[in-house]
């Protein structure tokens, strides 16, 4: 674990036009951040990636959109309004709030490893038990401070809701109190009937759906991992009840699978299980993945039972089952849900492709930032740079860019010297870059240049789009 290459990556981020502070010129905001030119095409391309493998390449999963507003009582039934909080504690001297988990964490990460698992493993078994007297008397005996005041003179613990309110309504006095969504799962159950008959849809079956989704966290920090306004993708899939142990072990199954199919690293992800179950679910499991700042969850798969239909279907007073004709039996399906972070896959695609490489040779000191990200991710696939501004390079380049900028994104470039340029595309992750020099003019044939090798060869200009879109495909 590198904790120094996390604010590297962040400084990396904001220089290249990835993510920037939101608001920056009034001071910014905690725990908002804005995607910048290629931080927004990234994100992008990772969500067209998880939609295309869940709704393209399975034939029973459909994919909605839905609002951001939802009625009221859509809260009340899943639970949110009355248990969505998380315990908080206050320092007095600094006003500092904090969540108490991730106070113990950060706490935990400071202190030799053996010592600090013991610690977390003896948070969670109070976690389960909702034992905030014994999570206080845990924070006291280890003499946890805050990091503003460095003092450890604690509130008692509180229960914090972390949905944010709103009014929906033009005139104040008829306006009614409304909630931006939490979780976007919610869309999806209310419109289970809605999708299940005009899709025709046979259980098993799965609807899909990214959007955004708010929380009031207690704490915002580690950059994008924690924010307050971020954006999931999630997908329900309806099954028969009997069935969600099959179904549990294949969609954990199948889910490492998208990760793994990225590239990344196997040694990089484990899965975690939850040693504290949410009241209903059956069985429930983190994909975790190690960051430079230690492994955190990216993705959760979890077995609700028939929880979130039934509950909507008692609030609602509407009926909310499926008439299974292969048994003639009417019931309200079980669901297995998978529920991915955008913004964790944006930064965990960032931490896997950030790379520091020295490149001293021959006594010659050089070095580089690069960003190997896969081709299919890449914000720009194809940098093309005329060698010169004149002799009638610049109109090949522009042909060129024309060819293919239909099919994936170019980026063209005259200025500076092509190392200079080479250097600009590495930063910002662009695996491949093709140089028009005067030899073109002669054979048609053209530079390529390779990110990750840094190796050219010439190839014929018209093979130039074929290279590209294969290695993207």
């Amino acid at each position: 674990m590198d904790q120094n290459k996390f604010p590297a990556i962040i400084a990396h981020c904001k220089e290249y036009g990835f993510v920037f502070p939101s608001s920056e010129i009034y001071d910014g905001l905690s725990a908002v951040y804005d995607y910048g030119q290629y931080g927004a095409q990234l994100k992008k391309n990772i969500r067209d990636y998880w939609w295309k493998s869940m709704t393209q390449m399975h034939e029973n999963i459909v994919g909605i959109d839905a609002a951001i507003f939802m009625h009221p009582t859509t809260w009340k039934a899943s639970g949110h309004v009355d248990s969505f909080s998380d315990p908080m504690i206050d320092n007095k001297d600094s006003k500092k709030r904090y969540r108490v988990d991730h106070l113990i964490e950060a706490f935990a990460a400071d202190l030799p490893k053996e010592e600090g698992e013991a610690l977390l493993a003896k948070m969670e078994i109070l976690e389960k038990d909702a034992d905030y007297a014994g999570l206080k008397q845990l924070i006291d005996d280890n003499k946890i401070k805050c990091s503003v005041s460095k003092t450890a003179n604690w509130t008692e613990i509180r229960q914090f809701n972390l949905m944010f309110s709103t009014q929906l309504g033009s005139v104040t006095d008829e306006a009614s109190e409304i909630y931006l969504r939490p979780e976007t799962a919610q869309g999806i159950f209310v419109n289970f009937l809605n999708v299940q008959k005009t899709g025709r849809m046979k259980i098993p079956f799965g609807i899909a759906q990214t959007g955004k989704a708010f929380r009031n966290e207690i704490v915002a920090r580690q950059f994008i991992f924690r924010m307050r306004e971020f954006e999931q993708m999630e997908m329900q899939f309806f099954i028969r009840p009997g069935t969600e142990g099959e179904w549990y072990a294949y969609w954990k199954e199948e889910r490492m699978k998208w990760h793994l199919s990225l590239g990344t690293s196997p040694e990089r992800y484990h899965f975690k299980d939850h040693v504290k179950l949410a009241h209903y679910a059956k069985a429930a499991v983190d994909i975790e993945y190690e960051f430079p700042i230690g492994f955190k969850e990216v993705e959760g798969i979890h077995s609700r039972g028939d929880f979130d239909l039934t509950q909507h279907q008692i609030y609602s007073k509407k009926k909310l089952q499926y008439f299974d004709t292969e048994i003639n039996q009417n019931y309200v399906p079980y669901v297995i849900e998978t529920s991915i972070g955008l913004d964790r896959m944006f930064l965990l695609t960032i931490c896997e492709a950030y790379a520091e490489e020295d490149l001293t040779k021959d006594g010659k000191e050089d070095s580089r930032v690069v960003l190997r990200f896969p081709a299919k991710l890449a914000p720009t696939k194809l940098a093309i740079f005329p060698l010169t501004k004149k002799d009638g390079l610049p109109e090949i380049a522009r042909e060129l860019m024309d060819q293919c900028k239909s099919s994936f994104y170019c980026f063209y470039e005259e200025k500076d010297a092509i190392g200079r340029r080479y250097r600009r595309q590495d930063a910002i992750g662009t695996p491949f870059c093709v140089t028009i020099d005067h030899q073109t003019k002669e054979d048609n044939m053209v530079t390529i240049r390779y990110r990750d090798s840094m190796e050219q060869e010439r190839i014929p200009l018209d093979k130039v789009k074929e290279i590209v879109l294969n290695a993207i495909s």
